[in-house]
């Protein structure tokens, strides 16, 4: 018996084949019919025998391509028609598009056999993909996602590539950045200050980029997000020079390890300790930076990562990196190709200005990037990897939403690890990290990227969200728009975006733990338990606060916090290069102090008052430094927990001076004693609040939480009393994560 059926396939079904796949898996089950794009979804329409018609529907799922990630739209009989045969009819234009973005992938097995096969045309090509592998949303420039709709436009196909193009059978049929070296992109490598910009090309730049990372120089290599700085890891002189040029001293900087061994992670294993999780996060088809642990026996200099035990490892992804590093043979950095804190360069010409006194070569290439991807970061905590940056290879972030919005939604981020999120319908998509907002650059990229968003899932728009701080770049730039405004506490947008995760629990308790945020009395925030949920959160427990001397500057100096919390408690503070005298006076007279009752601020007076960090040369690097010289320990002080007259809890970190002054006990001890007296005073508040107010869900969310040493032992802890703890899954629950629970919360207010 005889039917025909009509699927509207939705969900990540462009840019990964599979049109190819149901033309081939409908030959497989003897079907006639068509296969069509449409914009963001796929039409198909199947006829013949019944059952085949049921495996065949089975199969549009089951089997369907590494990449694609689709689901049933709708589903329904149709008349039976005279049809010969399956069809893939040229694309159209849905009257509702419903659009979903491929992020960047990985090279492929498939084309890295081919990659160092010889015999293969496409030998040492370092563009080589397919329809499982290669660019995606840094080639795309509109929907629907076909050739001339991206960056590969100027590049016309040759026969053979035409020939691959055009055959359902071919794995690289319809793969939109294909070419091969007659037809596609070039190499090329310049060394301005030797050669006056004579550029070298094709495989002599590959040859030529090797030659100058071995002589200990620094090159700029334009991958598939942006660019890379990229020196010999294994060569204290050249990192010294990395560090000196980018005016980076302390930051960790990002390995790339060759691919080697019968899993690829030969050489990893060699220098850094893997174990089931991470070797899973590290050959995750985003191929993301890991924080892996060093060997005691590693040969890598402490310079990669000073003050730290981890180091940022990631495997190539693209054909030129395998290139790359197969020649070159061991690990290379490979940290972003940006002026500190920008989003990642992506032109050649602006590379080579505005890089120029950084690296001493540069190899490009004449892809066009449409847009930056920097490069994802994990770190695994509480035995899973959490997302520390949405990036090239997981962004755009593509989230089910448990409601309808009423209306199209715009959420614009915070100040730092900018990203931006669209929401509509059902569906929020969430940018890759911009960076931090402080240059003319990263507004322009902001820009961008919100601007090409709403393009390409064509999207209008009509309310934009923003943090409460008027201070904030995003905040001012929202304010400049043609449309209605809501502003979003910062740490109501943290709790909303764990809250998001779990749209089942309605029931709440977050602590929302960073380095400071905008609050609702206009002090700064940052050591906050919330009750609620979306859209009605109540702060119900806060850290004592303390003045900051010189305001914003704390951040960078932790130092300051230091001062604040000795001069609050009535303590002598000194330091020698300070007019102490002038600084508590102001100080005294709240000049330019403002109060703040931030967990990252307690971190850093923490590291100062143990001597190991006074003066931040990047975002983080106190309480870094901090975890990594300390040692678990459950021995702890017990900090005074009172209630104030608005109900809400306040802890005092007063006694942890003592601790932390007590110079009979070392650096690791005190430091453990400082993560496990904080893990025990969050206990505290949850019992009590418990005890008010019935059972909750416990969430951890803020950047304070990327800590493994607290986290780890405040899960422990707190599921040892009863609770069930949550913490983000997907999104980063540092301020990368703020514009999901921008929209989160919106969407409960609304």
């Amino acid at each position: 018996m005889s039917g025909a059926r009509r699927w509207l396939m939705g969900g990540r079904v462009q840019g990964v084949g599979y049109r190819a796949f149901v033309f081939n898996l409908a030959q497989r089950f003897n079907l006639n019919g068509v296969v069509q794009n449409l914009t963001g979804e796929v039409l198909v329409e199947a006829q013949g025998e019944l059952a085949a018609l049921d495996a065949f529907a089975a199969a549009l799922i089951a089997d369907a391509p590494r990449l694609a990630r689709p689901h049933i739209v709708s589903y329904h009989p149709i008349p039976l028609r005279e049809l010969k045969g399956f069809e893939i009819l040229p694309s159209a234009i849905a009257t509702q598009p419903n659009i979903h973005i491929p992020p960047d992938s990985f090279l492929c097995d498939d084309c890295r056999r081919e990659l160092f096969d010889p015999l293969d045309a496409r030998y040492r090509y370092p563009f080589i993909n397919c329809t499982q592998c290669g660019p995606r949303y840094t080639l795309i420039t509109r929907m629907p996602y076909d050739r001339p709709n991206t960056t590969m436009a100027e590049f016309p196909l040759c026969p053979r590539c035409r020939a691959e193009f055009d055959d359902p059978h071919n794995r690289r049929f319809h793969a939109q950045p294909l070419a091969c070296p007659l037809c596609g992109p070039q190499l090329s490598f310049v060394a301005p200050g030797e050669r006056a910009h004579e550029h070298i090309v094709g495989d002599a730049a590959l040859a030529a980029c090797v030659a100058a990372l071995r002589r200990g120089e620094t090159v700029a290599v334009k991958g598939i997000g942006g660019y890379h700085m990229m020196c010999d890891a294994l060569n204290p002189s050249a990192i010294a020079r990395l560090r000196t040029n980018k005016h980076r001293p302390h930051k960790p900087l990002a390995l790339m390890f060759p691919h080697r061994g019968e899993d690829g992670l030969q050489c990893v294993r060699a220098e850094l300790l893997l174990d089931a999780v991470t070797e899973v996060a590290l050959t995750d088809a985003a191929r993301p930076i890991v924080l892996l642990t060093k060997r005691a026996d590693s040969t890598l200099p402490d310079s990669i990562a000073p003050g730290l035990h981890e180091v940022g490892a990631m495997l190539p992804y693209s054909p030129l990196h395998h290139l790359l590093l197969e020649s070159f043979g061991h690990p290379l950095v490979a940290t972003s190709g940006n002026i500190s804190g920008e989003p990642v360069l992506t032109d050649n010409t602006d590379a080579e200005a505005r890089l120029g006194r950084v690296a001493q070569a540069f190899l490009h290439h004449n892809r066009p990037i449409a847009r930056p991807a920097d490069d994802s970061v994990l770190r695994v905590i509480a035995g899973s990897p959490r997302l520390l940056r949405a990036g090239r290879g997981i962004a755009p972030l593509e989230f089910d939403l448990p409601f309808s919005l009423p209306q199209p939604l715009l959420a614009v981020g915070g100040q730092m690890k900018n990203s931006i999120a669209l929401a509509w319908g059902k569906r929020a998509v969430v940018s890759p990290h911009i960076g931090d907002l402080g240059s003319p650059r990263s507004l322009a990229v902001f820009e961008q990227v919100i601007t090409e968003l709403c393009s390409l899932y064509q999207v209008s728009p009509q309310l934009v969200v923003c943090d409460a701080h008027p201070g904030y770049t995003s905040s001012k730039w929202a304010a400049r728009q043609r449309l209605p405004i809501l502003r979003v506490q910062h740490h109501h947008a943290h709790a909303s975006a764990l809250a998001g995760e779990y749209p089942k629990i309605k029931n709440w308790l977050v602590f929302t733990w960073d380095g400071a945020g905008y609050g609702a009395d206009g002090t700064l925030w940052g050591g906050e338990a919330l009750l609620g949920r979306p859209g009605a959160w109540r702060r119900s427990a806060t850290l004592r606060p303390f003045h900051l001397p010189g305001g914003e500057r704390a951040g960078r100096e932790p130092w300051r916090s230091a001062a604040a919390l000795c001069w609050e408690a009535g303590h002598d503070w000194s330091r020698a290069e300070i007019d102490t005298a002038l600084l508590h006076q102001a100080w005294q007279r709240r000049i330019n102090s403002p109060a703040s009752s931030a967990m990252g601020r307690l971190f850093d007076a923490a590291a100062s008052l143990l001597g190991l960090v006074q003066e931040s040369s990047f975002e983080g690097q106190a309480p870094m430094w901090l975890e990594a010289a300390s040692h678990k320990t459950d021995e702890h002080v017990t900090l005074p927990i009172r209630l104030r007259d608005d109900e809400v809890l306040v802890c005092d970190w007063q006694p942890l001076l003592k601790l932390l002054r007590d110079e009979k006990l070392g650096v690791a001890m005190r430091g453990g004693m400082f993560h496990a007296t904080l893990a025990h005073a969050a206990l505290q508040q949850a019992r009590q609040l418990r005890e008010w107010h019935g059972e909750f869900n416990v969430g951890l969310s803020g950047g304070v939480f990327q800590n493994r040493l607290l986290t780890e032992q405040l899960i422990e802890l707190l599921e040892a009393d009863g609770f069930n703890v949550c913490l983000a899954r997907r999104a980063p629950y540092n301020d990368g994560g703020l514009s999901y629970g921008q929209l989160v919360e919106a969407a409960a207010k609304l």
